[in-house]
């Protein structure tokens, strides 16, 4: 009897590890290699499978020999940020994959084909984010499905016209109190001064994000900003190297470090939302913010008996953590990117600010000064154009999908390189790469020959960035503010530095001589 249940234990031992040796076996090899075989068979072409790694070690190789200096003063940014992906579209062409590990990313630069991967965002749903990244943000753009659906539509009364109305007297106070610090700076008896204006920029929305998303002046909400920012380069190294499962439950530095700012971002947000919610509770009116807002909307929710449906607390302070990062960061990149390209070209500088004075004067702006700054407009678009926030959009393929002419596996991932896309001669001219807002002058549709798809610094389809107006709007009013108080020209210690962290950020800074108006 003892003998035959050890034999059974023994068996059962052998085929549960047979059974794992040839997952890991599939998921390593056999199945990349069977991916590989039916990309090249379409006429794609790309690197061979190397076991594991893939592509990454190159990727990284690469990514370490351009960050280890600065680029001369150019717009060439895929070559600086994603130098990889940028040789292997020069080497292979349009029609071409590369290996993040074992998975294989399809890369689409067709505008056609990008509109219908974005457009249908249940058939092509985000890829499961990064065990270690969700760490960092699990809200609204990474979560997908039925919960993504509830969020949106919750979240979506927060970013209504007339609620960004009523939030431009806290984006006014925030830009004027950066510019008074900025004048105390040059001082009263020069004219000019050097400044490196992006820690000022990174105050200045994170001001905004606290005023409001949380009703809470920048200090408060200052500790969640600086957590977040550690939070956010964990983040992106985690991201830039391969995976293997169960690696987030090692006790390293890294992962004892952000499990403990995760738990102290949740304790501080959550002192926020349960200071809102008492609040609400005692009958005060909260809809000035978007944390009373969203509170208010869920409520509603609930209320109507749609408890599965509603957010739990956690879902919320997951949506605060993205209110802090997404609303930061999208708007003190586009700002510091447009400050840098106006000191580059003068004249689209002065085009700008003459008519911020013609439109605005001496008013304090309003949303209708706002809409009518056309210049502005132009300038802020191309500038996104050529250094949009985030350079790549994945979509994940879960079933047998025909797109335009190819056919996509379980398995493997379609990669949208925004910024080639924004760069591609093929839709821009042959100054793709070059600053020229005047070819927005009639609008993205004729800038992009009716290939609206071609321009989407924001995303698009439905899963389109929820606070792209509110971005917009912030950008206007800070750099109208900023354009009739200084003008700027580079340091000469200026660094051109592009690098992907999270979002398109200056690696050195962005040293700027100010001056007077």
């Amino acid at each position: 009897m003892a003998s035959t249940a050890l034999d059974v234990s023994l068996a059962i031992i052998v085929v549960a590890a047979t059974t794992v040796i040839w997952r890991v076996f599939n998921w390593v090899w056999l199945r990349p290699k069977k991916l590989e075989k039916h990309l090249k068979k379409q006429g794609f072409h790309g690197n061979f499978y190397r076991l594991l790694y893939g592509d990454t070690k190159e990727h990284i190789s690469m990514l370490m020999a351009t960050r280890s200096n600065p680029i001369p003063i150019s717009h060439d940014v895929p070559s600086r940020t994603t130098p990889f992906l940028s040789k292997l579209v020069r080497d292979y062409g349009k029609r071409t994959f590369f290996w993040a590990g074992p998975t294989a990313r399809v890369v689409i630069m067709n505008p056609e084909m990008v509109k219908e991967v974005l457009t249908n965002n249940f058939k092509y749903p985000k890829p499961k984010p990064h065990p270690i990244v969700k760490i960092f943000i699990d809200g609204l753009p990474s979560i997908d499905g039925s919960k993504w659906t509830t969020h949106r539509r919750l979240l979506n009364p927060a970013f209504h016209t007339e609620k960004l109305k009523g939030m431009l007297p806290a984006f006014h106070l925030c830009c004027h109190e950066m510019t008074v610090k900025w004048m105390e700076m040059i001082g009263e008896e020069r004219n000019s001064c050097e400044l490196d204006v992006w820690p000022s920029l990174l105050t200045l929305t994170s001001d905004v994000i606290s005023r409001t998303a949380f009703g809470s002046s920048y200090q408060d909400g200052k500790k969640v900003f600086e957590l977040q920012v550690e939070q956010a380069d964990y983040a992106f190294k985690a991201r830039e190297s391969v995976y293997l499962p169960g690696l987030r439950f090692l006790p390293t530095k890294r992962n004892q470090r952000m499990r403990v700012i995760d738990k102290e971002v949740r304790f501080l947000l959550r002192a926020i939302i349960d200071k809102k919610m008492k609040a609400m509770k005692a009958g005060e009116d909260c809809t000035g913010d978007l944390l009373g807002i969203l509170l208010e909307a869920n409520s509603k929710e609930v209320g109507q008996g749609n408890k599965n449906v509603g957010m739990s607390i956690d879902d919320v302070i997951e949506e605060c953590k993205t209110f802090y990062f997404a609303g930061q960061e999208t708007t003190s990149v586009l700002l510091v990117w447009t400050l840098v390209l106006l000191s580059i070209y003068p004249d689209w500088q002065d085009r700008a600010r003459h008519e911020v004075f013609q439109v605005i004067g001496d008013d304090k702006p309003d949303i209708g000064h706002l809409n009518h700054l056309k210049t502005v407009t132009m300038i802020l678009y191309e500038v996104l154009r050529l250094y949009p926030p985030v350079s790549v959009i994945f979509r994940q393929i879960t079933e047998e999908i025909t797109l335009a002419d190819i056919t996509l596996l379980p398995g493997m991932q379609i990669a949208l390189p925004i910024h080639l896309i924004h760069h591609d001669h093929e839709i821009w001219g042959a100054d793709a790469k070059e600053f020229n807002p005047e070819r927005f002058s009639e609008g993205v549709s004729k800038a992009t020959n009716n290939q609206m798809a071609a321009f989407f610094p924001f995303g698009g389809g439905p899963r389109i960035c929820i606070g792209q107006n509110f971005a917009m709007l912030e950008a206007k009013l800070a750099l109208a503010m900023m354009l009739k108080m200084f003008s700027f020209e580079l340091s000469p210690s200026y660094k051109h530095a592009p690098v992907n962290k999270i979002t398109l950020q200056p690696e050195y800074g962005a040293s700027l001589i100010l001056h007077k108006v």
